[in-house]
């Protein structure tokens, strides 16, 4: 086969992979633009954008830190169907959906503590409160996704996983526009609709994975499934996952904190949306590192280093791309986005633009830092070499804050966002030289 042969049929698997995760992925900030704008529109659009962003960071630190069930899950996962061996990604759906079960049950008992704690934490008001005690009932529904779409991902399927999110997406939307402006609910009528698309989504998952692997499954073994050794190597893989997990939600609930605590409303408005356009390009990017990940597990487990290294080679080239594609957007349209969030002619709508226009250059700057990370992420979660992603966590989150503290009182907010993109620098960099260049993760693959 010749090389370009070869690079075709690569590239072909890898957007077989990553389209679809794009197209999931990016209904998320979709969905977080579509909430942010329904509570611009309804009430006063500052205090109601902040309150539902404050909301939204309480539940980003819970999902976050619970995603380490897909992280652990799909690497595993990915390195068992890359040996043949389909007693083990057997036993691996059954590891997540066991502690993805007792996660969402244990929520829901700390709900009450949990709750107080974060509003105490985050200066959240009684439209917060309303937006928490509402939406905690996703929270086990969303956890469970988490661990079939983990298994999805390792088994090489993206597909299931971006229809299960399309449609729990367009629910959301769909539900918060009846609920929001047909009930006058207010922001607690986006999390009521959470609560409705996440369980149709878990339940869609259900059905799709009877219907696709039953193939692929072997005899339920729960001794093999809940035997101490396996499950001591995945919970030291996923320690050190919600390690790495904790750094980056304690890194976004502090924006979101330091942001309310401003001398404004306003800066905590602009903030938020443009935090959206971040978001919106990290989940993009996550379509080519969920790619990393799911070929990464599947090249160690079948011990092919060369096809390890095209791969990777190839997924830096479309990250990158991706990378400047939405630079290229937000330069040419950046204010028309932000306008969507807001209700045109008023003096409110205005004065946040005209807040943004300050601080916009460093969404523009952001991918290119960024891009790198989120595919290093993925490789190392494929190759489970989840060390390095927990040490470089700790030293990014380390200069995240050191850097935040030190120049705020000379840059203000520009601190926080000077803060934030070099965490995000720090992060690919740092895990490139901890994995020794990446040889560690080819030496798994020989």
């Amino acid at each position: 086969m010749t090389h370009n042969a070869t690079q075709l049929n690569m590239n072909r698997e890898i957007f077989r992979l990553a389209l679809p995760n794009v197209i999931s992925s990016i209904t998320v900030p979709l969905m977080g633009i579509f909430s942010t704008a329904i509570a611009g529109h309804w009430g006063d659009s500052a205090h109601t954008i902040g309150a539902l962003a404050i909301g939204v960071s309480i539940f980003n630190f819970i999902y976050w830190n619970c995603s380490f069930v897909r992280m652990g899950t799909s690497g595993f996962t990915a390195q068992a169907f890359g040996a043949g061996n389909f007693e083990e990604t057997t036993a691996m759906l059954l590891r997540a959906v066991v502690v993805a079960a007792a996660l969402g049950v244990l929520m829901l008992v700390l709900q009450y503590p949990l709750g107080e704690f974060s509003l105490w934490l985050m200066n959240g008001d009684d439209m917060v409160a309303d937006y928490f005690y509402a939406r905690i009932w996703a929270v086990p529904a969303g956890i469970m996704l988490f661990g079939l779409n983990g298994w999805f991902t390792g088994m090489q399927n993206a597909v299931i996983p971006m229809c299960t999110s399309i449609v729990v997406n367009v629910l959301h939307v769909l539900c918060s526009l009846w609920f929001v402006f047909g009930f006058d609910m207010g922001i607690a009528g986006i999390a009521y609709a959470s609560v409705v698309a996440q369980w149709c989504g878990m339940l869609l998952s259900v059905v799709l994975l009877l219907v696709c692997f039953r193939k692929t499954f072997r005899r339920i073994d729960w001794r093999r499934a809940l035997d101490m050794a396996p499950m001591r190597e995945f919970f030291r893989v996923n320690t050190d996952i919600i390690i790495r997990t904790f750094c980056i939600c304690s890194v976004y609930t502090f924006f979101t904190a330091a942001s309310a605590r401003m001398e404004s409303a306003t800066i905590l408005a602009v903030n938020t949306i443009l935090m959206e356009l971040f978001t919106l390009f990290s989940y993009m990017n996550d379509g080519f590192a969920y790619a990393a990940e799911a070929l990464t597990g599947r090249f160690v487990g079948a011990r092919s280093e060369a096809s390890l290294r095209h791969a990777l080679r190839l997924i830096l080239f479309w990250g990158v791309g991706t990378a400047l594609f939405c630079i290229a957007i937000y330069v040419g349209w950046w204010e028309d986005i932000l306008s969507l969030f807001l209700r045109d002619g008023t003096a409110e709508a205005s004065s946040i633009i005209e807040v943004a226009r300050r601080y916009v250059g460093w969404v523009i700057a952001i991918p290119l830092a960024a891009c790198t990370p989120f595919l290093m992420d993925g490789i190392m979660v494929g190759a489970t070499l989840t060390r390095v992603l927990r040490n470089s966590m700790l030293v990014s989150t380390a200069a995240y804050f050191l850097l935040y503290y030190a120049l705020h009182p000379l840059l203000g907010n520009d601190a926080l966002w000077l803060a934030f993109t070099a965490y995000m620098f720090f992060r690919g960099v740092v895990q490139f030289f901890m994995s020794e260049r990446l040889q560690m993760v080819y030496r798994k693959a020989r």
